[in-house]
């Protein structure tokens, strides 16, 4: 079967890693390009053994990219999330991790042109409607990925990339609490459903008989547990107007807990059907304003601090992720000013990737 060579540069990006496509190399029909990510990433197979998927959904990540014709934009942003085991492709929710490899590959493929040092890079994320200013290191007018900065969940350490998210609250469904409710029962349990540039729905894992401290390995093992909250997803998802979700990754479902190791907050990301290692950096933006929305589920267990702004520290199965937040407003009025979050990313090849052709 003849083999079609499509370039890419591969990428971790924050705890997550995958290829990154510039979206002239893909197909422009929707399903004929999802069909050729699948083909990369070898899926369905629980191996991904024919494509360069890692097996895990942290690796099954696609960025797709653009130069934009939006004011005040530099590049345009697609994330696709790659099903492992099942012919799916959900451009749906975003990957704030995915999203600090932009603007290096930006600067990489020619796309911007570093001037000084430190680059700014305006991103318009397609799959949210909302903007992000990525600052990355650009000496000498090139990228810069070694450094001193370091993430929990990535060994070592690297150049620091800067996230500053913009215009993320109902990023999906138009509304910080698309049901309406602070805090409604689905299924006999407590949830809050909010939609800052992730839609989620929060529970405590005190509700489960759960600490909220369990690693990824002891939650993942727990098939009832996921058995428990997957009709709680599904509901939520029909309640946030989002419709039959049983196909899609949103919304992502939060457990969480009071904090444990002098953080704010504890969170367990569902990705949804499996635990994240780390966070996700839009569900951490998520988080830390759900935090925030007195009477919900995450604020009764949240550090109390009325500082504005303020850094959420949310720890994880793989450490903490900090929010540095600014809002205005109260309650259901709540408005996410911006959300500040330290990523760290590093190209890790250049190339082709060969598919077979259709």
């Amino acid at each position: 079967m003849p083999l079609r060579p499509i370039p890419c540069l591969i990428f971790r990006g924050g705890t997550s890693k995958g290829p990154f496509f510039n979206s002239k190399d893909l197909p422009s029909d929707p399903a004929e390009r999802d069909r050729t990510l699948l083909a990369v990433m070898g899926s369905p197979d629980s191996r991904q053994i024919d494509g360069i998927g890692g097996a895990d959904s942290l690796t099954s990540k696609v960025a797709i990219v653009s130069a934009s014709e939006r004011p005040g934009i530099d590049v345009d942003y697609l994330f696709a999330q790659v099903s492992i085991d099942q012919p799916v492709v959900d451009i749906a929710p975003s990957c704030g991790n995915m999203l600090s490899g932009i603007g290096p590959y930006a600067v990489e493929t020619g796309m911007i042109t570093p001037t000084s040092d430190q680059t700014s890079v305006m991103i318009y994320n397609v799959n949210t409607g909302a903007r992000i200013e990525a600052r990355i290191e650009t000496p000498n007018g090139a990228m810069r990925y070694d450094g001193t900065a370091q993430i929990d969940g990535v060994p070592g350490v690297a150049a620091p990339v800067y996230l500053n998210f913009m215009d993320v609250v109902g990023a999906k469904t138009g509304s910080l609490l698309p049901t309406g409710h602070v805090i409604e029962t689905i299924n006999g349990l407590d949830a809050t459903c909010v939609d800052v540039a992730m839609p989620m729905v929060f529970l405590r894992a005190a509700d489960f008989g759960l600490s909220g401290y369990e690693s990824r390995d002891e939650i993942n093992r727990n098939r009832v547990l996921f058995e428990l909250i997957e009709p709680v997803r599904l509901e939520a998802g029909e309640r946030m107007g989002l419709g039959d979700v049983s196909e899609m990754v949103i919304p992502k479902v939060g457990l969480v807990a009071l904090p444990e190791k002098g953080g704010d907050i504890s969170s367990r990301y569902f990705t949804p059907w499996q635990v994240h290692a780390a966070h996700a950096v839009t569900g951490a933006v998520c988080v830390a304003t759900a935090s925030m929305i007195e009477g919900s589920v995450t604020h009764g267990l949240c550090r109390p601090d009325a500082s504005n702004p303020r850094d959420v520290q949310i720890e994880h199965p793989s450490g903490r992720i900090d929010v540095r937040l600014e809002t205005s407003g109260a309650g259901a009025d709540l408005n996410v000013e911006s959300a500040g979050i330290l990523r760290t990313t590093r190209l890790i090849m250049r190339g082709d990737v060969l598919v077979p052709s259709p």
